[in-house]
């Protein structure tokens, strides 16, 4: 449907609509893109960490964690380890100055198997932000949704009162699992999972309402609203802003800056594609998993079980990549 230049003048951009029934999130290390597009919320992961500690607006960041992780003392590795996650809370303290929400941190993503290692360091990240002034109550602690991770996160909402992000969250699986552990948010990445199709299938190009990422994000949403669990849907890892658009009215997005321009420039009607009350209508059945449960139908979704483990390998590669540029 084109527009008249006169009508596209009086009309709100893509992304001042999209606002109007989804809190959009800032998916940046960048504190210029953050400022630009005034997102509620941000998220943070070591590869966008690793791309904003590398331009030289940032190296006083770098050098103060330098500073920090050497003031600290212990081993190269102890001094390294701290240095790294002194850096995280750097860049999220200076991100929050922007913004009026949360920032996700990432916990190291070689733990995802680690229950009680992703406890410990979440809970000193929250010390970290503590000792710069800033409440538990402006952090979400971003967990890979492996069964350790979602049970990790259990243990953070329940005893900690830490707020938990989880991702890498492909499987329905490892959403029911999320809900069920009662944490505050997943992360359920769209892009990553068309990805898959595109690479193991013979469809090469999907219409958005038919993209499978978005049907993805879309089934979950529906039985979360359901079955009334609290936690928030928040799509992330978006390839085109059509998928972006097919998921408006879901709790939260989080999207990249260039996904972000490109919104504020498009002047089409939007039109929310979920709400609650039709969630509530759909035929949906209520299941529980236990870790055997779970661990089964994780398994049984082949394209979950290998972009879970590529995830976390690519996360751990760009931690690896940090810790050698601050070292």
């Amino acid at each position: 449907m084109s527009v008249s230049p006169v009508k596209r003048q009086k009309m709100e951009s893509a992304l001042d609509q999209l606002k109007h029934h989804t809190t959009v999130v800032a998916d940046t290390g960048d504190f210029n893109a953050i400022d630009e597009y005034k997102p509620l919320d941000a998220t943070t992961n070591p590869s966008l960490i690793l791309a904003a500690a590398q331009m030289p607006a940032y190296r006083k960041l770098v050098d103060d964690a330098i500073v920090y992780g050497k003031k600290l003392g212990g081993s190269e590795e102890e001094q390294i380890k701290n240095a790294s996650d002194k850096l995280f809370v750097l860049f999220g303290a200076e991100i929050l100055k922007r913004i009026p929400g949360r920032v996700s941190t990432e916990v190291d993503a070689r733990l995802s198997f680690d229950k009680e290692g992703m406890i410990q360091r979440a809970r000193r990240l929250i010390d970290l932000y503590k000792e710069v002034g800033v409440g538990k109550d402006r952090i979400l602690i971003k967990l890979s949704s492996t069964w350790e991770g979602i049970q990790a996160g259990r243990v953070l909402e329940a005893e900690y009162g830490i707020h938990c992000n989880m991702t890498l969250l492909f499987s329905f699986a490892q959403a029911v699992a999320c809900a069920e552990a009662g944490v505050t948010l997943i992360s359920p990445f769209v892009g990553r999972i068309l990805d898959w199709y595109v690479a193991n299938g013979d469809k090469k190009t999907y219409e958005p309402s038919e993209d499978p990422g978005v049907k993805s994000v879309t089934k979950i949403y529906n039985y979360y609203k359901k079955f009334g669990y609290k936690t928030i849907v928040m799509g992330a890892s978006f390839r085109n802003t059509g998928q972006i658009k097919a998921l408006t009215g879901c709790d939260y997005l989080t999207i990249s800056p260039k996904l972000l321009a490109e919104l504020s420039k498009e002047h089409v009607k939007l039109t929310p594609t979920l709400s609650v009350k039709e969630a509530q209508a759909c035929d949906l059945e209520k299941i529980h998993l236990d870790e055997k449960a779970f661990r089964w139908h994780h398994n049984e979704d082949q394209m979950a079980v290998e972009k879970l483990s590529d995830g976390i390998r690519r996360f751990a590669a760009d931690a690896v990549k940090l810790e050698r540029m601050l070292k």
